[in-house]
């Protein structure tokens, strides 16, 4: 039934000593119960296992429900012969069903014993006879042990008989008696002592005897005699009888013993007394074959030398009702499913119990008393047959029923004889006169799983901000069954979810049916994800429908295009003026292109820049505040860098702008101021690209080093090669110098470079007036490059990336600036600066045709490589 503590002070553990007697107190506890008034112990504390098995320990009940555990003293407790600790298991059971189990451990303990003495002296007065005549001799061995093994010391009282004791335990006798002169018995006190000092005494009768020689006779006529078994110790069987016609005048001095080994009976040497010394058990073998024992008894009328007499007996064991029956096991446990028909078969009893009585009329039983929790449901066929039934199905999800899982039952088997074992069996139950054995049966009723999990709504929503952080629980799902006990709900995601990069971006906990985020949510992607998530209970399963609806937050920034610009303006531009015509595109996923605004928040010295219009548009142009002041020293900077934030909060309010998430863009501007023609700058700035590579390799691969260092060893006998052939290039490639002076430098730097230099597509898409020369010229509004316009070109469109390099030639000349991934294009013949603006490229005075054929060519060489661009940057030089 329901555990529950009802014993108070168990488990515990306690001593008793040896040779305790019986009903010494060795533990008390108290049972509790509850204080209704209706409520009490149903089954008394009883000891229902001991391990080991013992019958030495009983509970007795002190009132109020208060035990306590005694001695019975059968078997009385040996610290030297049994063993030292007991476990009982107490067993108790209240009126409301709950039971309790618990274990006392008794601890047997040693004590100083008195010396014991064995064998006949254990049990009688030892005669000894000593026969006339006979000299001085041993006459007897003392034989006695000490319970702790000491060794023992033995003396003898009176002193003054003629016998002596060594400390062996040898009698001896100091004189040769004469019948008729010296007294004819002698008793002797043996005292044997331990070293402790404890000592016992027995006592030894020595009679000296007269010779004779005539044989005893048997006066006993009796051979045959019937005890039932089981008798105890002590019980006389027969009281065997002889005669000595030496001793016809005064009553026979006889001796009697028994010849035949055996274990069940012993006879007193001097009165011929047959008596029980052994446990006589019909049921066991060899009785349980052989019931009839033969017993021969020996008659002398000397203790040694004389004549003696046999006669042989027949003791009939007859079997009695001694044993009630046994059921092992005598606890069963069996499992019933939920709805089972009635009649159904749980347990044969009768399988598992047995009478062990020889005797068929003594061996017969039967099963009564079906009782406990829930018996109703249960029944016997028959009291003989033991089989035990089902009479109800029984549903765990009747409220009738709830909760209850184990039934408790208990069957009484009983003798159908008259039982004679009540000093046997102390721990049976009484039951009028007959005794019966306990069976304790529990059945649990096991349930079935009948019913589907059902959710508590056909479908959900969850709304769910955008911005929910990865890992944030957005809803829970519940679902249940109607089983008892209460299935346990697996949840799962088995479809929807998913998007281009994650099969499912949401994830379920198993057990407590959370939803979870797993990615983070775009609701410029997608803005609603259904999801179908199953409850099972391991056997059925369901769905249900649950739709995340991901809300609109502000988390996108404003992307700008381009988001990088470096150009050029002269001192002298014109306040109001669009600079170099540059004008920013933005763009933001989720805000109104009216909700954009522009400002500098950085490197805008002197405000010389702004935005128009600085708000509400996606598009805004750079215009020039305020003019250029250089020559007072109000400005001082030459190169603006511009940090243009654009925000998205130009339609909020200023109080909704501190609640509401604001996402912010920036674009880099880099502005040169090209000054006056009589200002020099010695140098202008170029730019470097640096790539930083890292190469990450397993300390396992041992073969790197050998395929790095072979393929170094390549790479540099690659790298000799390709060297050899550039210098066998240049030496027999490039024409030879011309004879102007100067020109042979030009034209070397000209032919190196036509060797190395890769052109790249530059696209120029912006013009402007060259402030010195007056002369058009194009540039590239991302890189900055330049080049002097060509009459009736037109603009070409913006590339997608540019990268800004200068170069300039010896002679002052600005070469083209640009740099691009495209595809190489063609070379195009550009107008050079004439000969007025350009004084550099006029030919000397006196140069001979050659040398203008040469300056021609030279010139020519010049206009073809304006175009390319090495691949580091070099400086720049003024028009």
């Amino acid at each position: 039934g329901r555990r529950s503590q009802l014993l108070q002070g168990l488990p515990a553990t306690s001593t008793v000593e040896e040779n305790a007697a019986a009903g010494v107190l060795v533990y008390t506890f108290n049972v509790t119960v509850s204080p209704l008034p209706s409520e009490g112990v149903a089954i008394l504390p009883t000891i229902v296992n001991s391990n080991p098995l013992t019958e030495a320990f009983d509970i007795e009940s002190e009132g109020d429900l208060e035990y306590k555990v005694v001695t019975t003293g059968n078997p009385v407790l040996d610290y030297e012969t049994m063993p030292k600790s007991f476990d009982l298991q107490i067993f108790v059971e209240d009126t409301a069903g709950r039971t309790d189990l618990n274990v006392l451990t008794v601890q047997v303990t040693d004590k100083n014993e008195r010396p014991v003495f064995r064998g006949n002296m254990a049990i009688q007065t030892v005669t000894i006879y000593v026969l006339e005549g006979t000299p001085p001799e041993h006459i007897y061995q003392v034989d006695a042990a000490d319970p702790e093994k000491a060794e023992l010391k033995y003396s003898l009282l009176p002193a003054t008989v003629p016998f002596f004791i060594l400390e062996s335990g040898a009698i001896f006798s100091t004189k040769e008696f004469d019948y008729e002169k010296d007294p004819h018995s002698y008793f002797l006190n043996i005292t044997a002592t331990d070293p402790g000092g404890l000592n016992s005494t027995k006592t030894v009768n020595i009679k000296i005897i007269n010779t004779n020689d005539e044989r005893p006779y048997f006066t006993t006529k009796q051979r045959i005699y019937r005890i039932p078994e089981e008798q105890s110790p002590g019980t006389i069987v027969a009281n065997i009888t002889a005669r000595d016609p030496d001793d016809e005048d005064s009553p026979s001095r006889l001796f009697y013993s028994i010849q035949s080994s055996d274990r069940y009976f012993s006879i007193n040497p001097a009165t011929g007394v047959l008596h029980v010394t052994g446990r006589i058990n019909r049921d066991a073998l060899p009785l349980q074959l052989h019931p009839n024992i033969s017993v021969i008894v020996r008659v002398e009328d000397s203790p040694s030398g004389g004549h003696t007499s046999q006669m042989e007996i027949t003791i009939m064991v007859e079997d009695i009702n001694d044993n009630p029956p046994e059921c092992n096991p005598f606890t069963f446990r069996r499992e019933v499913n939920e709805n089972m028909a009635p009649g159904t078969f749980l347990l044969d009893l009768r399988n598992y119990c047995k009478d062990i009585d020889v005797d068929p009329s003594n061996n017969r039983f039967n099963f009564t008393g079906l009782s406990g929790f829930g018996s109703n449901n249960f029944a016997l066929d028959s009291t003989a047959s033991g089989r035990l039934v089902m009479t109800e199905s029984i549903d765990l999800e009747n409220p009738a029923n709830l909760g209850i899982e184990v039934y408790s039952l208990t069957v009484r088997v009983q003798d159908i004889a008259c039982p004679n074992y009540s000093s046997k069996y102390p721990f049976y139950t009484s039951f009028d006169i007959f005794l019966c054995y306990m069976i304790y049966i529990y059945i649990r009723i096991k349930p079935v799983n009948e019913f589907f999990p059902v959710f508590s709504n056909l479908s959900y929503e969850f709304n769910v901000l955008e911005i929910t952080k990865v890992g944030s629980s957005i809803g829970r799902v519940n679902a249940r069954d109607k089983d008892w006990p209460p299935s346990v709900i697996t949840y799962s995601i088995v479809a929807g979810g998913g998007t281009r990069d994650f099969t499912s971006i949401f994830w379920i906990s198993p057990t407590k049916g959370d939803v979870k985020i797993l990615a983070r949510l775009d609701y410029e992607t997608t803005q609603k994800h259904i999801l179908t998530v199953q409850a099972s209970d391991q056997e059925k399963t369901a769905t249900a429908s649950v739709t995340v609806n991901v809300l609109e937050v502000n988390d996108e920034e404003p992307v700008c295009s381009p988001n990088f610009y470096s150009f050029q303006i002269p001192v002298s531009l014109a306040v109001g003026t669009n600079i170099n015509g540059f004008r920013i595109e933005c763009q933001d996923r989720d805000s109104d292109p009216r909700s954009f605004r522009y400002f500098i928040n950085e490197g805008n010295v002197n405000n010389h820049f702004t935005f128009s219009p600085s708000a509400g548009s996606n598009s805004s142009r750079l215009i020039l505040a305020s003019r250029f002041n250089y020559e007072s020293g109000f400005d001082t900077n030459w190169i603006y860098r511009l940090r243009v934030y654009i925000t998205d909060d130009n339609l909020l309010s200023a109080r909704d702008k501190a609640t509401h998430l604001i996402k912010t863009g920036t674009v880099t501007l880099s502005i040169r101021v090209i000054p006056n023609p009589t200002t020099v700058i010695a140098t202008t700035p170029g730019f470097t690209v640096v790539t930083k590579r890292e190469n990450l390799y397993s300390e396992s691969a041992w073969y790197v080093p050998f395929v790095v260092t072979f393929g170094s060893l390549l790479l540099l006998g690659l790298l000799g090669y390709l060297g050899f052939l550039l210098a066998t290039c240049v030496r027999t490639g490039c024409p030879p110098a011309g004879r102007v002076d100067g020109a042979p430098l030009i034209h070397f730097a000209l032919c190196l470079s036509s060797q190395t230099m890769t052109k790249l597509n530059t696209v120029f898409d912006g013009e402007a007036r060259d402030p010195v020369t007056g002369k058009m010229y194009e540039f590239n509004t991302r890189s900055g490059a330049r080049r002097w316009k060509k009459s009736g070109e037109p603009l070409q469109p913006a590339p997608a990336l540019q990268v800004t390099s200068s170069a300039t030639d010896d002679g002052g000349q600005e070469a083209d600036r640009a740099e691009a991934p495209g595809k190489k294009e063609p070379s195009e013949k550009r107008k050079e600066p004439t000969a007025e603006t350009n004084p550099a490229a006029k030919p000397e005075a006196g140069q001979s045709e050659t040398s203008e054929r040469d300056g021609l060519r030279l010139q020519k060489q010049k206009e073809e490589s304006e175009d390319r661009v090495l691949s580091s940057p070099v400086p720049q030089g003024r028009h």
